[in-house]
């Protein structure tokens, strides 16, 4: 029987394991420190869009965008 996976979208998801493994996978050198949500001014989720704030061992800070991809 074929497995059939829910239409949801997995910007959460794949932001959340972004952030938990990047110190891993960079043996420290890069720190994943939150994800945001795009949120409208009166506090709703606007988007799927996830941003994920990061921090190298120099203090440079960097941010990631985890979006659907419509194309």
């Amino acid at each position: 029987m074929e497995r059939k996976y829910s239409t949801l979208v997995y910007c959460d998801l794949i932001a959340y394991t972004i952030k938990e493994k990047l110190g891993e996978i960079t043996d420290g050198f890069l720190t994943g420190l939150k994800v945001s949500y795009d949120l409208a001014e009166e506090g709703y989720l606007q988007t799927t869009t996830k941003y994920i704030s990061v921090v190298d061992a120099n203090g440079r800070k960097y941010k990631i965008t985890v979006e659907e991809d419509d194309s």
